[in-house]
């Protein structure tokens, strides 16, 4: 995943992961002095981790995602949401690049069985694209949706476990 840097645009990439040490991104370089509009008097910077958030909440969003991450990820996340205290991670399953005014995302999601998951890709990217959009004002170039597992019905915790075996 990248984002584009083309001179003409001026985008300098800069990448980050909910691991990674948050940066941020200007959005609008403002002007100083009392003679500026007030709307644009200063800067307005963006940290990654917000557009972590925003495409995790929006991904979670669309009926049919189970949960997000790797296996690693969500069982390190599964013994954190069981702790006392414990906060679930929205960021879970999402990377991101940020330039100067464009984001590329990828998202790791584990959806319900029985759904179409080429039309829930393609759900999922839409509702990412537009909350990012709408939220942060980056342009989003590209949203890659990786399927890592489908959830089925008997995965669920407490249920009986109903293996036969095929020998005697």
């Amino acid at each position: 995943m990248s984002v584009q840097s083309a001179p003409a645009t001026g985008i300098a990439p800069a990448s980050a992961t909910t691991e990674q040490q948050a940066s941020t991104t200007a959005l609008a370089g403002g002007a100083t002095g009392a003679d500026e509009p007030a709307a644009t008097r200063g800067r307005t910077s963006i940290a990654d981790v917000v557009v972590v958030k925003v495409a995790g909440v929006a991904a979670r969003e669309i009926p049919g995602v189970h949960a997000m991450g790797g296996g690693l990820s969500r069982t390190i996340g599964a013994v954190r949401d069981r702790v006392p205290g414990g906060r679930s991670n929205v960021g879970r399953g999402v990377k991101v690049e940020v330039g100067e005014r464009q984001t590329a995302i990828d998202l790791d999601l584990v959806v319900e069985y029985g759904l179409p998951i080429a039309d829930l890709a393609r759900d999922v990217r839409e509702n990412v694209i537009d909350a990012v959009e709408r939220i942060t004002g980056l342009e989003v170039v590209e949203v890659n949706v990786t399927i890592n597992d489908v959830h089925l019905p008997e995965d669920e915790d407490g249920a009986p476990e109903t293996t036969t075996s095929r020998v005697a």
